[in-house]
């Protein structure tokens, strides 16, 4: 397609990605953004502003060229683009899935100035599922070193770290406690947004590339830190772990069955493939049932959408502000809102009430008003006296948050930790206390982003590689 001049680009409205029905949806999880065909893509294309120093790219965390592999986009030419997007993304068909690109590329975009952001996301997206469908071009890999890494996780952090240090010449291998490989990827995103063939395909990528998987592997159990340096004589530990320690509300009543984590019912709904009709159910049935999600973030909306799939009789996500203080992407809410979710807002449980068997039957919840900002910046929220009322569910998920999982840490005295037990790491190097290892993403952070954590992955592999060369710590 010709190239338009910036006033008429500046005219083309931002296109549309197609999605299934809400009612049709609702009850299946089939993914629910369908992807850009050609033609939609390219127009899409035309959009872009083609900038001297693209802002977008500086709004990426992995720092994709986008304006470059958009203009590939634009000519047809999808394998370059393709090419481009692999240079800093090992992993584009996912971020191009789960990315929260309003806040990062299209947040930065120039076009949001005067309308609509290019559809960065949904390009990534199309240029990453055509390479699925055509053949991946893999990128060169430097002579092999004879160095080893070991990268502690598999998530978006590990994946990118990995991703990055293969094609160095280093020997790497990745250890996994689970036993499928993605992390986040595959335990805490939902098949209707982020499908596990495509995960799948991109970890399939990377093994190709050269990359080592070991699953059922726990470190810190398993095998420590030290073995791994000392006995296995790996030459750097890049450790990835996440923030995946659930956390709760410390109210009466959370023991009763029917109460768990957020991330307890992902997990078994993902990895124990409860999102199919052909194997036993491994969470409570909840069809038929009113399920409670508290919370307001993706997590949450990623629970409640999932309950409501699983024939919920009413999915209510309660959170204890409003909806413009959530931190869910506008999206998810969106879909959450068509599919049937329903919001209890400026409202917070104070009680789970069961019966004499141990099973949860009511969740008492008290109604809020917002008051001064607090740490965060949002409003506080502050309980209405005299405000509170029972509903009757069969299930509540907790959703609020997660923290540093102890016990790679525990097992390594010499690593020194933070506050919440989250490693101490250099933010420019992620180098830790220990010689030889690194740290980043979640672990590091605190529960973020797959593209921040990414991001950290790709900051780890650079000074992970530095030190390999130059053997200064």
């Amino acid at each position: 397609m010709d190239k338009l001049s910036p006033k008429e680009r500046f005219k083309i409205p931002r296109t549309h990605m197609p999605e299934q029905p809400a009612q049709e949806r609702a009850h299946n999880f089939t993914e629910v953004n369908l992807g850009l065909q050609v033609l939609a893509a390219q127009h899409e294309a035309q959009r872009c502003l083609d900038c001297a120093s693209p802002a977008c790219t500086k709004g990426c965390p992995v720092g994709v060229k986008v304006a470059a592999f958009v203009d590939k986009v634009l000519a047809g030419e999808f394998a370059a683009a393709a090419g481009i997007l692999r240079q800093d993304n090992v992993l584009p068909a996912i971020t191009g899935r789960v990315c929260p690109q309003e806040e990062q590329c299209e947040g930065a975009c120039l076009l949001a100035k005067r309308g609509n952001s290019l559809a960065i996301g949904h390009l990534e997206r199309f240029v990453a599922d055509w390479e699925r469908q055509h053949g991946v071009q893999f990128p060169p890999k430097a002579p092999p070193t004879g160095k080893k890494v070991a990268i502690v996780g598999s998530g978006p952090a590990g994946l990118t770290c990995a991703g990055d240090l293969i094609q160095k010449g280093h020997q790497v291998t990745v250890f996994e406690a689970l036993h499928e490989i993605g992390g986040v990827l595959v335990y805490g995103i939902p098949e209707f947004r982020l499908p596990k063939a495509i995960v799948r395909q991109e970890v399939d990528n990377l093994r190709q590339m050269g990359v080592d998987f070991q699953t059922n592997v726990v470190i810190g159990r398993t095998v420590t830190i030290d073995q791994l340096m000392n006995e296995e004589h790996y030459d750097a530990v890049f450790v990835a772990t996440g923030a995946g320690l659930p956390q709760f509300m410390n109210i009466p009543g959370e023991h009763f069955n029917g109460v768990c984590s957020a991330n307890e019912f992902l997990t078994r709904i993902n990895l124990m493939k409860a999102y199919r009709d052909d194997y036993d159910q491994p969470v409570y049935d909840v069809k038929g049932q009113n399920v409670a999600v508290i919370g307001g973030g993706n997590v949450a909306m990623d629970a409640v959408r999932t309950a409501l799939r699983l024939g919920a009789k009413n999915a209510w996500l309660i959170y204890r502000r409003t909806e413009a203080e959530m931190p869910a992407r506008v999206e998810e809410v969106k879909h959450a809102k068509e599919e049937g979710v329903q919001f209890l807002l400026l409202q917070n449980p104070v009680e789970f009430l069961g019966d004499d068997k141990g099973w949860l039957r009511k969740v008492r919840v008290q109604k809020m008003q917002l008051g001064e900002p607090d740490k965060s910046g949002r409003p506080r929220p502050v309980p209405i006296p005299g405000s509170e009322y029972e509903l009757e569910v069969g299930m509540a998920i907790v959703a609020i948050g997660t923290s540093a999982n102890p016990l790679v840490q525990s097992t390594t005295p010499d690593m020194k930790t933070r506050k919440g037990g989250y490693i101490e790491a250099d933010p420019a190097t992620l180098r830790t206390s220990k010689k030889g290892v690194f740290a980043g993403g979640d672990i590091v952070s605190g529960a973020a982003t797959v593209i921040l954590a990414m991001g950290a992955g790709r900051t780890a592999a650079k000074a992970i590689d530095a030190y390999l060369q130059n053997g200064t710590w």
